[in-house]
């Protein structure tokens, strides 16, 4: 009598375990760095082999979606923009995962949301402009995602345009994160129901939350620049300290010490834009400084913003985390940390830099509504 030899995969399942392999090792992070209990999972993922039983699938695939239901929103997004293992083939990989999960859950469409620009954005070449990332681009960089996507939007996908439009008269931060325009979007969003996930929805979102975070970005960085701009001023002028109460610094803040932590601030991104507290500090320091001028008349954020070359350049990368937060940023500083560094406005770093990069979410719970549990 023969041996009976072990079962083979069928294609799809080796694919399948494929896949479930390719995000055991990237879930199994994310729960070390934030502290998640794993739940069991089949012997046979964590030994890594290739030949598994469909009992070994069904289980790796319930480990999946049971790590799902831990895993929130903000860790999620913290994960990929500071892991140095994440690469757009993992990205992929986990969009792939999550879009065929049948619960629609808010929470599944905002990672899947979130997914899906970071992918675009980790792909789409440093010289693409606005103009360029027209739907039928976006669709054809997604398509090792999403597939050929017919795109015949329909008329509810255009007011994501019109949020845009919105977006790009913005003159300042603050009228960014307190205009209405960020709820907007959100609301677009939520609005959209299951139809959100109809392929062409997905290219409409991807497109729109990439050009957001530009948009965003571009802002953020005149917003910096003013702030070193309004120092420089100061410095010239004598005054050493200003009143930054309102930014949740101190009365009698030192000039050298504002623009040391400007500095450390190089390029601030994030996938999720809002008035979160640490983006009103950003605002509230640059209302400080113009006060301190004399010129508290609505004149802050009036500069030129940044070229819009130069907010595709810093929007193709992740964030990197920075060394600390905001509130590690303000700490006082001591010894050769003190002295006065050359006035420079901030550029923003080449698309491919490993230099360290800001951080907007100061705490571990802190989300884009400025709420936690998104």
């Amino acid at each position: 009598m023969t041996p009976s030899q072990p079962e083979t995969p069928t294609p799809d399942l080796a694919a399948v375990w494929a896949n479930i392999q390719r995000l055991y090792p990237m879930y199994a992070e994310l729960a070390r760095e934030f502290v998640v209990d794993l739940p069991a999972c089949a012997p046979e993922l964590e030994s890594g082999t290739d030949c598994p039983s469909a009992e070994a699938v069904k289980q790796g695939q319930l480990w999946l979606h049971q790590m799902d239901e831990l895993i929130q929103v903000h860790q999620l997004r913290q994960f990929l923009q500071t892991s140095s293992t994440v690469d757009p083939a993992s990205i992929a990989a986990l969009l792939q995962h999550l879009l065929a999960n049948p619960v629609h859950s808010d929470v599944m469409r905002d990672k899947i949301d979130f997914l899906l620009v970071q992918y675009f954005s980790q792909i789409a070449p440093d010289n693409l402009n606005d103009d360029g990332a027209d739907l039928a681009y976006v669709a054809q960089a997604m398509e090792p995602v999403l597939g050929k996507v017919e795109l015949k939007a329909p008329v509810w996908l255009n007011s994501l345009d019109r949020v845009l439009e919105t977006a790009r008269k913005c003159r300042t931060l603050n009228e960014l994160l307190h205009g209405g325009v960020l709820e907007q979007g959100r609301k677009a969003k939520g609005q959209a129901g299951s139809l959100f996930y109809m392929p062409v929805a997905l290219v409409a979102f991807t497109r729109f939350g990439y050009l957001m975070r530009r948009a965003f970005f571009r802002l953020m960085l005149t917003e910096l620049n003013g702030i070193l701009d309004g120092l420089t001023e100061l410095e010239a002028k004598g005054i050493e300290t200003i009143d930054c109460r309102r930014a949740q610094f101190s009365a009698q803040e030192p000039v050298v010490r504002l623009r040391m932590i400007c500095q450390s601030w190089k390029v601030m991104f994030q996938a999720e834009y809002s008035s979160g507290q640490p983006l009103r500090m950003l605002v509230d320091l640059r209302a400080s400084v113009e006060t301190a001028l004399g010129r508290n008349n609505g004149s802050a954020g009036q500069s030129k913003p940044a070229a819009n070359a130069a907010g595709a350049a810093a929007v193709k990368k992740p964030v990197r985390a920075a060394a600390a937060s905001v509130a590690a940023a303000a700490a006082p500083a001591s010894g050769s940390a003190m002295r006065k560094p050359a006035p420079a406005k901030i550029s923003p770093a080449p698309a491919k830099s490993d230099a360290p990069e800001f951080e907007i979410s100061a705490a571990p719970d802190w989300s884009a509504d400025g709420h936690t549990g998104k």
